[in-house]
């Protein structure tokens, strides 16, 4: 890390990486006990209770609220929860739901026009690479069905991103309160249709206090506390200084899923995840690297 981070800062950052890391292997203990969708529901219903009493509601348009609260509440943590449900190890989950980042590029550059460079396209190469070696070895524990929606989850985010970016919300919490009340509605309406009441009802009734505590966690740990702690780290220093640290998001992931539910690591796993986060890493840094190399050329 650069010295101009205080040491208490990148504690900070450490901390908020690791909560979204091991945050795969919280969902996967609580789906033990929830349908996926009546667990996506209970998050942002409370990310929306009570911080929409604490928060002023932002000054964006009401669609660009709801595009967001759709996209993230739905398309990302809605698929992601289905996805995880059986479907896709929570290692793997954590690795390939950053690919976000080229579909966020991507679309940033549909819609500016911008082309992509050729460092782009070696980045992203290499993460094709990676996640071709995971369709390779889907088995029971990773079906093509669970990297289907998690990369349509990623696709999500990277729309999400798209949508914050279009709305320029001063307060970036207060965003993710107030866009959770179009999440809401339509994940209870899906749980409602897919999952059943009888199932909802159910599974509501069965929940133990250490379920709870994980709903809690997804909606005030990963959701508040995350993205508070992020956006103030980006407010005191560059972006290019803070926002490297993400990639060690599925280093947590992948590591908590082994340690807590013995997920295993082969070779080819961990093959994978280098391509994978190598890719990141170039298309993250390599600007960086050239610039420096620039200035001592």
């Amino acid at each position: 890390m650069p010295a101009a981070l205080p040491l208490r800062h990148f504690l900070l950052a450490l901390a908020v990486v690791a909560v979204w890391g091991t945050n795969f292997v919280v969902i996967r203990l609580a789906l033990g006990q929830l349908p996926p969708l009546l667990f996506a529901a209970l998050r942002f219903g409370l990310v929306l209770l009570p911080g929409i009493f604490f928060f002023a509601r932002p000054a964006v348009p009401l669609g660009n609220l709801a595009l967001y609260g759709l996209l993230i509440g739905v398309g990302q943590f809605g698929l992601l929860y289905v996805a995880m449900n059986g479907h896709i190890s929570p290692g793997l989950a954590s690795l390939v739901i950053q690919v976000q980042v080229f579909f966020t590029i991507g679309l940033s550059m549909r819609l500016s026009g911008e082309r992509v460079r050729h460092f782009q396209w070696f980045a992203l190469l290499l993460a094709s690479a990676g996640i071709a070696i995971i369709i390779l070895h889907t088995d029971g524990s990773t079906t093509p069905l669970g990297l289907l929606l998690v990369l349509i989850a990623a696709f999500s985010w990277a729309g999400g991103n798209i949508a914050a970016k279009q709305g320029a919300p001063a307060n970036m919490l207060a965003y993710v309160v107030w866009s959770s009340a179009f999440a809401v509605p339509p994940l209870i309406a899906l749980s409602l249709l897919v999952e059943g009441w009888d199932t909802m009802s159910a599974a509501l009734q069965a929940t133990d206090a250490a379920t709870w505590a994980a709903v809690a966690w997804q909606a005030w740990g990963n959701s508040l506390f995350g993205y508070a702690a992020w956006g103030w780290l980006l407010a005191r220093h560059p972006a290019a200084t803070i926002t490297p640290m993400a990639l060690l998001v599925p280093v947590f992931g992948m590591s908590a899923s082994a340690l807590w539910l013995d997920e295993s690591l082969p070779p080819w796993k961990l093959a994978a995840a280098a391509l994978v986060m190598t890719g990141l890493a170039i298309n993250l840094l390599w600007p960086r690297v050239r610039a420096a190399l620039a200035r001592n050329g």
